[in-house]
C-alpha cells in the first residue's frame, strides 16, 4: 500500500508542477484556438461542442483532485513548519502544537483567549505603550 501512495504523491506533485508552468498554460491556449478555427470545418456542430465540452470536463475532474493533493502537502508541510517555530521558541506555549486536530470548542477557546491578548496590545498601543512583550496566554 505503500508503494501505491508513493507512485500517487510522485505523479501528483509532477502533474502539479508541470501543470503550473506557463508553457501548459499556453498549450492549453493552443487547444482551444484549434478548436476554434476548426469550427467552420464541423459547421459548428454537436459533435464538434461535444469535444471540447468532453476534454475540458475530464480535465478539470482530474485537475481537482490534484489541486486537493497539492494544497492537502502543503498545508502540512506548513503546520508542520509551524510545529517547529513553536517548539523552538523559548516561552512559546507547546499547548499550541498540532493545534489544527483540535476541535471546534478547544478551537474557539484558543481563539478568544488570542483575541482578548491582540486587544490588550491595541488599546496598549493607544496609550503608548510597546507591543513587543511576550504576554501570558
Amino acid at each position: 500500500m505503500a508503494s501505491k501512495n508513493n507512485w500517487y504523491s510522485n505523479a501528483a506533485k509532477a502533474a502539479s508542477r508541470y501543470a503550473g508552468r506557463p508553457a501548459t498554460f499556453f498549450m492549453a491556449l493552443l487547444v482551444i484556438l484549434a478548436w476554434i478555427v476548426t469550427g467552420p470545418l464541423f459547421g459548428f456542430s454537436d459533435t464538434w461542442q461535444l469535444v471540447i465540452n468532453t476534454g475540458t470536463t475530464i480535465i478539470t475532474f482530474l485537475m481537482v483532485f490534484l489541486i486537493q493533493n497539492s494544497q492537502n502537502r502543503d498545508t502540512e508541510a506548513i503546520q508542520i513548519k509551524l510545529d517547529e517555530l513553536i517548539r523552538a521558541t523559548q516561552g512559546a506555549h507547546n499547548a499550541l502544537l498540532d493545534l489544527e486536530e483540535l476541535n471546534e470548542e478547544s478551537l474557539d477557546a484558543f481563539r478568544t483567549r488570542y483575541g482578548a491578548l491582540a486587544a490588550a496590545a491595541r488599546k496598549g498601543l493607544r496609550d503608548g505603550m510597546r507591543d513587543t512583550d511576550t504576554p501570558e496566554a
